[in-house]
């Protein structure tokens, strides 16, 4: 790849400083030589310094303040490069697949994010959210030929976004935290005329540290599907889509909790509510059918 980088890398990071070294080393190791640049929540480990002392020529950003998945766009609206993959502390990319993200969304402008395939764990098992994008149902109108499969969905951790797409957008929601913040820049995105593709030749690797129970994700995922669902869905379908929400969140205190931190949202919910168009509601259903199919 020659001349300046076409893609750069976002980091968002919290308290993970011995994940997110071992992630830069990786990253500084790509053929594509990428700019990264890493958004740190307001770490208490060390993390800004150890990231200065080990990796001074990777820019960092420290925001002193934990945005959790809005750190993401902060490090976006940094970074100069017209596509940006979106990487968290234990996750990183193939070589070459941010050469072919380039090489993908150069030649489709009408793709807005790239999901990759996130193969997990030293087993390289693939990611559940991917396994379920790539049975996707969708299909686009009109029958464009864009490669790759139409979806609604992405793993944070392994995206390549258009910088000018996730921006015009507004990037992910400061309100979401951590947990479930993918469903409605996805369909912010595809609201706003830009195509989300799942491509399985875009890899990305994620290696979760064992045992990381993240306090109240649970919770927060099921609060953040609620209110993607009280903002964008239609009134008719609204019944339903919080049932959905609550079912995925399964039986027991999480869901509890979850649901009651969404009732409390309401009131922003309310003045921020913009439902999607009938065409964005039918592929929702659509989704959902499929996913109880399975």
């Amino acid at each position: 790849m020659t001349g300046p980088a076409p893609v750069g890398v976002a980091i968002a990071t919290r308290n993970r400083r011995d994940e997110l070294l071992a992630t830069l080393a990786r990253l500084r190791a790509l053929p594509e030589r990428p700019p990264i640049l890493v958004a740190d929540n307001a770490s208490s480990d060390g993390t800004p310094a150890a990231v200065r002392d080990r990796h001074p020529e990777i820019e960092l950003l420290a925001l002193g303040e934990n945005r959790g998945a809005a750190a993401r766009n902060a490090a976006v609206r940094r970074l100069a490069t017209p596509y940006v993959a979106l990487t968290d502390d234990d996750s990183w990319w193939e070589p070459g697949a941010l050469r072919h993200a380039a090489e993908v969304l150069s030649a489709y402008p009408s793709i807005g994010l790239l999901a990759a395939r996130v193969l997990v764990g030293p087993r390289r098992r693939l990611d559940p959210t991917c396994a379920e994008m790539a049975r996707s149902p969708l299909t686009d109108a009109g029958g464009r030929e864009v490669p790759g499969t139409p979806v609604l969905g992405f793993v944070a951790c392994g995206a390549v976004v258009r910088r000018s797409a996730f921006l015009q957008v507004g990037g992910f929601d400061a309100h979401y935290g951590i947990g479930g913040e993918e469903r409605l820049l996805a369909g912010d995105l595809v609201a706003g005329g830009w195509l989300v593709r799942y491509d399985e030749r875009l890899i990305a690797r994620h290696w979760p540290v064992a045992h990381d129970e993240r306090v109240g994700r649970a919770a927060q995922t099921v609060r953040n599907d609620l209110w993607s669902a009280w903002l964008r869905r239609p009134s008719r379908s609204l019944p339903a889509a919080t049932m959905h929400a609550l079912a995925d969140g399964g039986a027991g205190w999480q869901t509890l909790r979850g649901a009651g931190a969404a009732l409390r949202g309401l009131p922003w919910i309310m003045r921020e509510r913009r439902p999607h168009s009938r065409e964005i509601e039918r592929a929702m259903r659509t989704l959902e059918r499929g996913r109880r199919a399975h």
